[in-house]
């Protein structure tokens, strides 16, 4: 048995770009995390961490997000990983890790 479950709540960092892929809308966008700042055991001070993680939305949840969701936007987020692999016009190979969202919730809306 094997898992592939992604489970995010953070601030989305632009605009959802949307395109289409054999007339399906698909929307990107990236959405940031951040771990708190905290003192360990030992008095030590560990800084925020913000990890950004690239985001992927399909069909009706792509149009929502074309609609409702704006850079600064908190979402709930529920999906996979996948990774894709290309090779560039120099013949330089590439990978990239998306979450490509089953589920999700606006949690709040942005300031903007």
């Amino acid at each position: 048995m094997s898992v592939n479950r992604v489970i995010l709540v953070g601030n989305v960092g632009r605009d959802p770009q949307i395109r289409y892929v054999q007339q399906r809308p698909v929307a990107e966008f990236p959405l940031a995390t951040t771990e708190r700042a905290y003192r360990n055991a030992s008095g030590v001070e560990i800084p925020e961490r913000t990890e950004w993680h690239r985001i992927v939305m399909i069909d009706g949840m792509a149009d929502t997000a074309e609609r409702y969701i704006r850079k600064g936007t908190k979402l709930y987020i529920e999906g996979h990983l996948r990774t894709r692999m290309w090779e560039d016009r120099n013949t330089i190979k590439h990978s990239v890790t998306e979450i490509h969202v089953d589920n999700f919730d606006i949690l709040s809306r942005s300031q903007q």
